[in-house]
Formats: C-alpha cells, structure tokens, sequence
C-alpha cells in the first residue's frame, strides 16, 4: 500500500440527500449504525449528533486518516466506550468486522456508492481528467490500478470492461485504440485517446455539446479496478445479515447499473415478484421477506442540485428490515446479474 496523504484542507465535499438519508435512518439516541462509506464523515456526523454510536468504513487510508488526525472534530473517537469506531475496511467485510467486535445487530446501515468528491479533486488519485494525473483509480491505493489495466490487459477484456460498466456503444474501437496507444500513464492521455476514438472534439463549447465520452470510459475503467458491483452485493448482503428486526437500510447511488443492482436487491428482499403488496411479506413458497416497506427512489430538489450539481445523478432507496432470518446464498435470487 502507498503511503498514505491527509485529505487536503478546503477541498469541498457536500454529503448528498443529507436530509433524506438521515429521514430514513431516523436515528434513536443509543442507535448502532454503520456508516458503509465514511468519506469526509458527513453522514457520520449527522448520526453522531443524533445520539447514535458509529461503526464508520472506508478502504481508502486517507479517509481514516484525515478523521484521525482531527480528532477534536471528533470527540467521539475517545468517548468511553468510543461512539465513533473507524474501520479500515472494504464496506463489503463489514458483517465480519463488526462480529469480530462482538456486535451480532446494528440499528441502521447508510451507504454511498462510488467515488467520493474528495477521490475525484485529487488530480494525483487519477479518478477523474479534469485535472491530469497518473492513472491510478484505486480506492484502497492498493492492487491492480487503471494504469496496469489498460497498458495489460487485452483488447477483449478491455472492450468487455467498457462496454459493460460504461455502456459505452463504440466499445471494441475504444480498446482497440487503447491497445494501439499503449503504454498510456495519464488520464490526459486516456482521455484523448477514447475522445479521439469516437470522434469527440473536446473543444467544443455550448449547452448542446455532447457528454464527454471520456466520462464512460473511465466510470467503466474505475467500477473494474475496484471491483464496485462486487462490494455493492455483499455490502447489501451483509446489511441484511446485521440489521435487526425493524432496523433501517438507506443506499445512494449514483449511476444506474448501481440503482438497478439495489432495486433488485430489495425487491427480491421484499418478495415483490410474488407479493400482491408491495409493503407485505412474501406469501408462499419460498423465503420469507426480509425487507418491507420499500421507499420509492429518491431523487435531489432544485435547492440541492443548485448547490451542489454533483448530486444530480443521486438516487436514495431505503427500506425496513423484518424479523425474517438473513436469506442464505440459496435462498437468494440472482440479483448479482443485474447489471
């Protein structure tokens, strides 16, 4: 692992639907809740003031780094017992981690898929191009980084990977111009090279200029090297195992291959397929429901969007946990292939 850099001071980050997320943890004074995606803490700290102890996970080292060296921000870190609790972890350990801290039930569980505000303003984390950088994407700054991929992988997997977890159309032309550039180090060069591919001029200015299509590339590139579907299906997975009996799951995402990953997930959770009620358990054959009262989705208002436009590809779901054991892997449907 890379030595590990302090989030620097000033960077802007806006925890997204705040309000709603916190409406639909509802926390109680005494709460246990786990905060999948620590980030900056901005949910964290919400449940923090609400009463709640905090089991906080992230796998990128400068995330827990930056809570523990402000730790007068962070009263809670030394309260005895500790209302705060940081975990190194990936979100996907965290059924694991917290029975190895003998905690079996949790209150609540919020996460907040994908890369965070923080990852995307650091040019040398080289998540985004609008500033260039080395192509690394690695949210643990650990393993494969997008720089080994794209330089190591072949022309298949490549165009599979984009087509895959960027949607992108002209797949197989953008690997093969990949394959024919290489070595590629920057995400300056990776993103001239997918834009000159489709014949992006990047120049071009105005409300009608096209999305970047660079942007598709490198979400597809960034999902691959973090494995970020995998995580999102044992994460949801080990919510389930954890959360008690009336306990309150809420998710954020903010692409639609995560959205339809977690509708899935709990509308199978939910027994939908076979229940004539959307808010009842599931009648039959079959395991029983372990969520009910499933939210519709919930999108930014125009306040929020007006201040902060990176929320404006944001969707909440949340949803109430029934006393119906977790389902075994069996028992499960193949939400895994919902992508």
């Amino acid at each position: 692992m890379s030595a590990s850099r302090t989030i620097p001071e000033g960077v802007p980050h806006v925890p997204v639907l705040l309000e709603e997320v916190v409406a639909a943890l509802n926390p109680q004074g005494g709460d246990v809740i786990i905060d999948g995606t620590l980030g900056a803490g901005g949910y964290t700290r919400r449940l923090l003031d609400a009463g709640a102890t905090v089991h906080a996970f992230d796998r990128d080292p400068d995330a827990i780094a930056a809570i523990e060296q402000n730790r007068a921000k962070w009263p809670e870190l030394d309260t005895v017992p500790p209302r705060l609790v940081l975990h190194p972890r990936r979100f996907s350990e965290m059924a694991e981690s917290l029975i190895e801290a003998g905690i079996t039930q949790v209150d609540g569980v919020v996460m907040d898929i994908g890369v965070s505000s923080m990852q995307l303003d650091q040019a040398e984390r080289g998540f985004a191009f609008s500033a260039d950088g080395p192509l690394d994407m690695r949210m643990s700054q650990a393993g494969l980084s997008a720089a080994d991929f794209v330089n190591e992988a072949d022309e298949a997997e490549i165009a599979d990977v984009l087509y895959l977890y960027g949607e992108e159309r002209q797949s197989r032309r953008v690997a093969r111009a990949i394959v024919a550039a290489r070595p590629i180090e920057t995400t300056g060069e990776l993103a001239r090279v997918v834009r000159k591919a489709v014949g992006y001029n990047a120049n071009y200015k105005g409300a009608s200029a096209p999305k970047d299509p660079a942007t598709r590339s490198f979400q597809a590139i960034r999902i691959h090297v973090n494995g970020e579907l995998d995580e999102l299906d044992a994460g949801m997975e080990g919510a389930e195992t954890l959360l008690r009996a009336g306990g309150r799951l809420a998710i954020v995402t903010f692409h639609s291959l995560e959205d339809r990953k977690v509708k899935r997930f709990l509308r199978d959770a939910a027994g939908q397929a076979k229940s004539t009620s959307r808010h009842l358990p599931q009648v039959g054959s079959g395991p029983q429901a372990t969520f009910a009262q499933v939210a519709k989705a919930v999108r930014p208002g125009e306040a929020e969007l007006a201040a902060n436009p990176r929320s404006r590809s944001a969707t909440l779901r949340a949803a109430l946990r029934t006393d119906a054991p977790p389902r075994t892997p069996d028992g499960r449907k193949d939400h895994r292939s919902a992508s």
